[in-house]
């Protein structure tokens, strides 16, 4: 398609940072659309940045007027009314719409490992994940209804510096300095893909004007796995402590926190391996360059270089206090 102006719909985003510096870097023409309060993730230079908020058409519209783009990258899209928004406001001034959706939207628990893009979708558990499916839906209808030059993408766990990949974030790691313990769900071996945001914007930026990507859907995922043991313990080394774990089962957490419990049955609770096969074959020589222990010790340095940062969740703290109590009751 010779793509060379792509519109963001977020890009201040954990995932979507990454990838407006990468389509930049590439020599991409980036807009940004989003409402501009991002505190950790600024607009990169050289990014437009349109002001808007994107659930008011309205406010979309004055903002991007008559204008066309080659792609049109949806970040900020979480249910079918959302994405039917987006495609009513952009119909025929885009050569491709990509929507984020989550590789939690694949068959959970899975039957087999590892998963592909022809993995079933499926999570009786999560609500968010179910949404996703249903815009994923709503966009395959439409292109074989109607050809809608549309691609889907499913990230996996995809983190940055900013973001410690814990229920709570900097809340466990702050307790891990206290020398408190802290809680993992299930037994802590399950396998859990956890991909770095520049690794995911690789491969997400050689998608983009592709016409072979048009009415895909692929994952982009690290191929690394480690176990949450292993994730804890990676956090706890850069952090220069020794953790403290407890192994609490994944529906005594859910008893407790039903939100937290959503997410760790609808997603985090079962061991998810990825075949990346499919991107590899449109993206060629992608592969994932940081590993965890890297990542970890980025989030650790960010944190302390700012002690604002290091901010702990005061309910999620008693939370985690009670849980480990609880569990020490039904040992005995």
């Amino acid at each position: 398609m010779g793509a060379q102006s792509v519109l963001f719909v977020g890009g201040t985003g954990v995932i979507s940072s990454a990838c407006s510096r990468e389509a930049l870097a590439r020599g991409w023409t980036v807009t940004l659309l989003n409402r501009g309060e991002s505190a950790t993730h600024l607009a990169p230079e050289g990014a437009e940045v349109l002001r808007a908020d994107v659930r008011d058409a309205k406010s979309v519209s004055a903002a991007l007027g008559d204008r066309e783009f080659d792609v049109v990258a949806d970040f900020l899209s979480f249910t079918p009314e959302h994405v039917q928004q987006q495609l009513d406001q952009l119909n025929g001034r885009t050569g491709q719409y990509v929507f984020i959706s989550s590789a939690s939207a694949y068959q959970t628990p899975p039957a087999r490992l590892p998963v592909t893009e022809s993995t079933p979708l499926r999570n009786p558990y999560w609500a968010y994940s179910r949404d996703k499916i249903a815009c994923e839906d709503l966009l395959v209808r439409a292109y074989r209804e109607a050809g809608l030059p549309m691609t889907i993408v499913r990230p996996s766990h995809t983190y940055d510096h900013t973001l410690p990949p814990f229920h709570g974030g900097w809340t466990v790691v702050e307790r891990m300095r206290r020398g408190q313990e802290v809680v993992v769900h299930g037994d802590g071996t399950s396998l859990w893909t956890i991909t770095h945001h520049e690794d995911f914007a690789r491969a997400f930026v050689g998608l983009l004007g592709r016409q072979a990507a048009l009415g895909e859907a692929f994952h982009i995922t690290a191929d690394e796995a480690p176990t949450w043991n292993r994730i804890y313990a990676d956090l706890a080394e850069a952090a220069g402590v020794e953790p403290r774990l407890v192994h609490v089962p994944s529906d005594a957490i859910a008893a407790a926190d039903p939100d937290f419990g959503a997410s760790l049955l609808g997603d985090k609770a079962n061991s998810m391996v990825f075949d990346n096969s499919k991107i590899r074959s449109l993206v060629p020589g992608w592969h994932a360059r940081v590993p965890f222990r890297q990542g970890a010790q980025e989030i650790v340095d960010w944190h302390d270089a700012d002690p604002s940062r290091r901010r702990v969740d005061a309910r999620l703290d008693a939370l985690y206090d009670r849980l480990v109590e609880d569990h020490r009751v039904h040992r005995r």
